[in-house]
């Protein structure tokens, strides 16, 4: 599994599509291969270190009288042995305690992490991988998570309109006025996806298509349209900004299937229901004839 996340990982680097990857920072310092140290622990838990330090400084008799076991929480929370000599915490050996804790979380996931490393590998060269820090390499994998609509406007074309209408200044004015959660879920809903390549240059010649169509009718009644294969959104000729601010609202928060996956559903429930209709009278048929 850790694997098959590296090849989406290299295969995100190579073609420019960012996955919406939520990797605690010290993992992705390991994936560029960077060594960890005691103060990258603080991002995936805040207390750790500072409980290893109140235990080095810990009064002799305070430690002695609290009995503590010679073990140490995982990162799941599960309790984890960290030597076979020892059952408990004593001032002798707290000093080596302490050292063997930050040992096993330091290095707890490199298993899955050179997991993923290895399958990263068959797509990009993994020595490449070193020459970026770790944020770096967040940043070609993932995109950013903030959506700038400048970047988003640069790769826009009309069709039906021009670029200078009311309407595609409306519609822009929509997005600017969008908090970047609902930005996110706009590119769902238009592209598949919740992030933008980092340049124009990893859009590869994508260009996001805003298509106003007439046949809407009226068409403040209807819904905007998309097509996330092709980066396309159709939407109605609206009459105001208003309209189309809660008609886009509306599509981007609730319209979330595949339409033809939708009538795939609906079809199968139809068909369904039409063989369940054809058995009854087909039972009805056979008790008429006895």
């Amino acid at each position: 599994m850790f694997r098959f996340l590296g090849v989406l990982m290299g295969i995100a680097m190579r073609t420019g599509s960012p996955l919406a990857l939520s990797l605690a920072e010290p993992v992705w310092k390991q994936l560029a291969g960077q060594q960890l140290a005691p103060a990258d622990l603080t991002e995936v838990d805040k207390d750790y270190v500072p409980g290893l330090l109140c235990i080095r400084d810990m009064d002799d008799k305070e430690l002695l009288s609290l009995e503590l076991a010679f073990n140490t929480p995982s990162a799941c929370g599960h309790e984890v042995s960290l030597s076979t000599r020892y059952n408990k915490i004593t001032p002798e050996n707290k000093h080596e305690y302490v050292r063997l804790a930050l040992n096993y979380r330091l290095h707890e996931f490199d298993e899955q992490v050179k997991a993923v490393r290895d399958g990263m590998s068959r797509v990009v060269p993994v020595p490449l991988l070193s020459l970026f820090s770790g944020n770096e390499l967040e940043a070609m994998v993932c995109g950013s998570p903030d959506i700038p609509l400048n970047l988003l406007k640069s790769v826009a074309t009309y069709k039906g309109v021009d670029s200078s209408s009311p309407l595609v200044q409306w519609f822009w004015e929509v997005m600017e006025s969008f908090t970047n959660q609902e930005r996110s879920l706009f590119l769902r809903f238009v592209w598949g996806r919740t992030r933008l390549p980092r340049t124009i240059a990893d859009f590869r010649g994508r260009d996001f298509v805003l298509q106003v169509m007439d046949k809407y009718s009226p068409p403040d009644h209807f819904l905007p349209e998309s097509y996330t294969c092709f980066f396309l959104l159709k939407m109605p000729r609206y009459s105001c900004k208003h309209v189309l601010l809660e008609k886009l609202k509306y599509a981007i928060h609730f319209c979330k299937s595949i339409d033809t996956d939708e009538y795939a559903r609906v079809a199968l429930a139809g068909d369904a229901q039409e063989a369940s209709s054809a058995d009854n009278s087909d039972m009805e048929s056979v008790s008429h004839e006895e």
